[in-house]
């Protein structure tokens, strides 16, 4: 059987910091992507694509916000719905094309994606999940006076508005992914997976919540019974020391050392932190997991480029 692999795409990679959120802009920079994707689909891997969307659902909010005195705003759970659909459309159009250039038999199916969460989890009242836009410190005061958001600093980049991140417990269909993973590229749990909860009578409800899409991606990559599951990025390694005279590009580690590294408090809560986490607990089921940057997923999945975290690895090395 071909490896099976859990692709994790930042919203960032969509629509990059800074760019204007045209459609035209976010469809070109995810048929660059979807480039990659296709490659690695012609090097003979099964794949599962999730993807961020916490530029696109924070435009969708704004959107609802600017028009709510004519139509009634969506919460924020059908938002993520309205994003998981035209970014996978956009990514499932892009992917047909480049299978089709590339000569490679194999279809495309998007599927909109529920996760299941407690409605009791602590995140509810405590909101840590940037999305949307950036904006500087004047504005952020201004949208936390007159909205009522919780806006906080995001990683030197700008302030974003947070909200309710809650722990991914399931993601609703996945006996269906795994029907498809060998006939189709599947690109599901977009966004982090739209978040319901199920009450007392196992009723299915909608919560006002961004699920964050590592952490989505690692419970997709568990439940699907993937062999790696690859955390796409903006840079080619993670680092320790960042920005220091000191600063290391981690290749190869272990679940141990990295665990070290968390502790230490190496990586930023708000960026590098949770896929940290999200790859040590797939890495500590004996897996596969691994930190690049998209034009390296070929060359990280054959072991030569990106940092990969196992549980007994045979070296760590450093740049």
């Amino acid at each position: 059987m071909s490896k099976r692999v859990v692709l994790a795409l930042g919203g960032n990679a969509i629509l990059q910091p800074k760019q204007e959120a045209t459609y035209e802009n976010q469809y070109n920079n995810v048929y660059s992507a979807t480039r990659k994707m296709a490659e690695l689909k012609a090097q003979g891997y099964n794949i599962v694509v999730t993807h961020g969307n916490g530029p696109q659902v924070g435009n969708i909010i704004a959107q609802n916000e600017a028009a709510k005195n004519i139509v009634e705003p969506l919460p924020i759970n059908a938002c993520n719905a309205e994003s998981q659909g035209f970014i996978g459309y956009m990514m499932e159009e892009s992917l047909k094309n480049h299978l089709k250039s590339l000569n490679i038999d194999s279809n495309v199916v998007t599927l909109l994606t529920m996760v299941e969460v407690d409605k009791n989890d602590s995140a509810f009242s405590n909101p840590t999940k940037p999305i949307g836009v950036f904006f500087n410190e004047l504005e952020a005061k201004r949208l936390e006076e007159t909205h009522g958001f919780v806006m906080v600093e995001d990683a030197g980049r700008g302030y974003r508005r947070v909200v309710p991140s809650p722990e991914p417990l399931v993601i609703h269909g996945v006996e269906q992914i795994k029907s498809l993973i060998d006939q189709a590229v599947v690109i599901s749990s977009g966004g982090g997976g739209i978040p319901v909860y199920k009450d007392d009578n196992g009723n299915i409800h909608g919560v006002e919540a961004v699920i964050d899409k590592d952490r989505s991606g690692l419970k997709l990559a568990e439940q699907v019974s993937a062999d790696t599951f690859v955390m796409l990025t903006d840079v080619p390694n993670v680092c320790v020391n960042f920005g220091k005279s000191n600063e290391e590009k981690l290749k190869t580690i272990s679940v141990e050392k990295a665990q070290q590294y968390v502790d230490e408090g190496q990586f930023p809560a708000g960026s590098m932190l949770p896929k940290i986490e999200a790859a040590i607990q797939f890495a500590e089921m004996g897996k596969e997991s691994i930190i690049c940057s998209l034009d390296d997923a070929i060359d990280a999945l054959a072991g030569n480029a990106g940092t990969r975290i196992l549980l007994e690895p045979s070296t760590e090395a450093v740049n």
